[in-house]
């Protein structure tokens, strides 16, 4: 039996993407596939959601691309042009499960230097009733140790909580470390999942 639900925050709960901010900039697909795939790529931005200093990593990265210094300053000076808001009907949601009576929790990767403006534009994360930040622990999804932080800290039972993400390999990682997991597709997918793992109506008029 499902008690407790943790959810992702980007893309999940935020709507985030770095299409939004460099798009814009580079005018030009190609350019900016490039940019975002190869400069700024996941495994450089990784080290920021572990908690390396955004500073650090964009001035190294600005050394090794010094034909990209403006846009790789972008990420740090105007990160949350990537963040287009909440997606759309999710807190609606989550406050749904919390008056049912389900803890609300999170585990997000995110950068220290940006999430307590994310705290503040974003009052979806004020329903959580506790969460783990992987820049604040120096560990990030889907090393199994995040999860199991989590699991430890608030003191949850991992058989009865359900984890959901938008990342396929985050997902296996909440399974190995035990949890139940979905993987997020949209709001109205999530919500009939829900409908059946954890056998509710939720805001939907044709099971109302």
């Amino acid at each position: 039996m499902i008690k407790t639900i943790v959810f992702d925050f980007g893309n999940v709960l935020i709507d985030w993407s770095p299409y939004y901010l460099y798009s814009p900039y580079f005018r030009n697909e190609e350019t900016c596939r490039y940019f975002v795939e190869n400069v700024i790529d996941r495994k450089w931005f990784t080290q920021i959601d572990k908690g390396r200093p955004m500073d650090v990593c964009t001035a190294e990265l600005t050394d090794a691309y010094p034909e990209y210094a403006q846009p790789i300053s972008f990420f740090r000076d105007r990160w949350f042009e990537m963040c287009r808001g909440q997606i759309e009907g999710m807190q609606e949601l989550v406050e749904e499960l919390k008056g049912r009576g389900y803890g609300i929790y999170g585990l997000s990767n995110w950068p220290a230097e940006t999430f307590p403006g994310a705290l503040e534009r974003f009052p979806v994360l004020g329903l959580m009733e506790g969460y783990v930040v992987s820049s604040y622990v120096n560990l990030v999804k889907p090393d199994i140790a995040i999860y199991k932080l989590l699991i430890e800290r608030f003191g949850l039972n991992p058989s009865e909580s359900l984890f959901i993400d938008d990342r396929e390999e985050n997902v296996e990682g909440a399974r190995k470390a035990g949890m139940k997991s979905l993987r997020f597709d949209g709001v109205e997918a999530l919500k009939d999942s829900l409908q059946t793992i954890l056998e509710l109506g939720i805001n939907r008029p044709e099971l109302s």
